[in-house]
């Protein structure tokens, strides 16, 4: 399957679906794919010639678009390597970056149930942004990055538990290079298990979005690979997961290497493994283990550890060693994150500083020399047991993507707070009594500030009061009606920018 991210299409939900099938005169013009395109771009199936190679021998819907470049893309991702040794039915996924001119890209599951006959789906999760009565994907495209749809990794959850039992005492490592940013290769011996291990990395800081690519699996074919394996300059902030043993050698200059051996069910008490040092990653046969230099900032949780081994020893159901695994990923994050959420909101001017008769104030700069003072007395401490150096911890991720990505959805979140405000503060004003009070270009000023308000507040979805945006537009028909008949029909003529 594939997720475009980022993008926000125009497709239909769901809910919107059910709505326009209870009135079928409304949507006349909407056939059964116009409703599922919300979910699922096209449906691929990649055939294997062995005088022709890999080609795409349908695509369904036919009128779905994919450029040369991306079905070669699609074509050579949805094999595994030669030596990975695949036999029978194999699942896994893997991303692509698009085409120039286009800002999406692609993120696909290939169930592939057949060796000869693999599927590729293109799938989206529709947004609390999308329209009902919209079809087209593409219209959204030029919107900024923190208004992108929040794509589903894969249309399963990864066993935790089993993608981290190889590395099992590195754990809360892992978390903090994730955290970070940090470049990480994943080597495997499938695209199975590289896919899976990329996907459990990602999801481990949860619910904390991981801002940086990931590339659940990866091949010599990908057009970034000269990118990727150029030692002309420092690793970028990705995760690659790949099988062939080329990388062993190529990616030896990048900085963390996990090693994955076969996964199994975890039937026994995972044995201890010393991080390794670089130079001793020789090929990929290497002993499973992670190979590195990076000095954690903090003290390893000797508990979880001893709760899942544990478990093993009782024979607890895998299932339920991922939902520990991943309630202690969870809290471990919540606990570093919401210092950064109680200081950044301390940011958000206070309402009673709002004036419907000037522009919205603006949050306060992010200072991080005041965020750290107040982590003496509200820091990580308040929540986690974990001891360690928090404050170094902090001030690296503060250089990170991972950073950028949340503080610039909570500074939208937060302005987009204050726009509303303002618009209910306006509300709450006598706007008719102001307009005979002032002359008629401030009054027609005044109308059509009002009018672009109400299309920005619709266009973003502001969070205001159920009643504001209707309040608002009686605002402006009273102020319109009280106006002489000329500038009546200019104003009610009148669009928005």
């Amino acid at each position: 399957m594939s997720v475009r991210e980022p993008s926000q299409s125009g497709a239909l939900s769901a809910a919107s679906c059910e709505a326009e099938a209870a009135a079928p005169g409304r949507c006349l013009a909407l056939l059964p794919w116009d409703c599922f395109s919300a979910w699922l771009h096209c449906v691929c199936v990649v055939g294997f010639d062995l005088e022709l190679g890999q080609a795409v021998e349908v695509i369904y819907p036919q009128h779905s678009k994919l450029t040369d470049k991306e079905k070669t893309s699609i074509c050579y991702l949805s094999f595994p390597d030669s030596n990975s040794g695949c036999l029978g039915d194999t699942q896994f996924c893997f991303r692509f970056r698009q085409s120039s001119g286009r800002r999406l890209s692609l993120h696909c599951m290939l169930d592939q149930l057949d060796r000869d006959l693999p599927v590729s789906l293109k799938v989206r999760i529709p947004t609390c942004h999308d329209k009902p009565g919209t079809t087209h994907i593409v219209q959204f495209a030029h919107q900024e990055d923190t208004q992108i749809s929040i794509a589903l990794p894969t249309v399963h959850e990864v066993d935790l538990f089993r993608c981290f039992c190889p590395v099992f005492f590195h754990i809360q490592m892992l978390w903090e290079l994730v955290l970070l940013g940090e470049p990480v290769v994943v080597m495997a011996p499938s695209p199975s298990e590289s896919s899976e291990t990329v996907l459990a990395l990602v999801s481990c800081i949860s619910p904390l979005k991981y801002c940086s690519d990931f590339r659940p699996y990866f091949t010599i074919h990908d057009s970034e690979f000269k990118e990727y394996t150029t030692r002309t300059q420092a690793p970028p902030s990705v995760i690659l997961g790949v099988t062939n043993p080329f990388f062993a050698k190529t990616l030896q200059h990048w900085p963390h290497i996990v090693r994955i051996g076969e996964i199994k069910l975890p039937g026994e008490v995972p044995k201890q493994v010393k991080v390794k040092k670089l130079k001793n990653l020789k090929t990929l046969d290497s002993k499973p283990g992670v190979y590195t230099s990076y000095k954690p900032y903090l003290n390893r949780d000797e508990e979880i550890i001893k709760q899942l081994q544990k478990g093993v020893q009782q024979k607890r159901p895998a299932e339920a060693q991922s939902v520990i695994l991943r309630r202690y990923f969870l809290e471990l994050t919540q606990s570093f994150i919401i210092p950064l959420e109680r200081y950044v909101a301390s940011l958000m001017p206070l309402q009673k500083s709002i004036s419907p008769w000037k522009s919205p104030p603006h949050l306060r700069q992010f200072s991080q020399e005041d965020f750290m003072k107040t982590l003496e007395k509200a820091g990580p401490q308040l929540t986690s047991g974990l001891k360690g150096d928090w404050i170094g911890l902090y001030r690296h991720f503060l250089k990170s993507p991972n950073f950028n990505g949340w503080f610039r959805t909570r500074q939208k979140e937060m302005t987009q707070k204050l726009e509303a405000l303002h618009l209910e503060a306006l509300c709450n004003e006598d706007l008719l009594f102001w307009s005979q009070k002032h002359t008629e270009v401030e009054t027609v000023d005044l109308v059509l500030k009002l009018k672009n308000k109400l299309f920005q507040a619709d266009r973003e979805h502001l969070p205001m009061k159920p009643d504001t945006m209707e309040k608002l537009q009686m605002h402006i028909d009273a102020i319109i009606l009280a106006l002489p008949d000329d500038l009546q029909d200019i104003l009610l003529k009148t669009g928005t920018t």
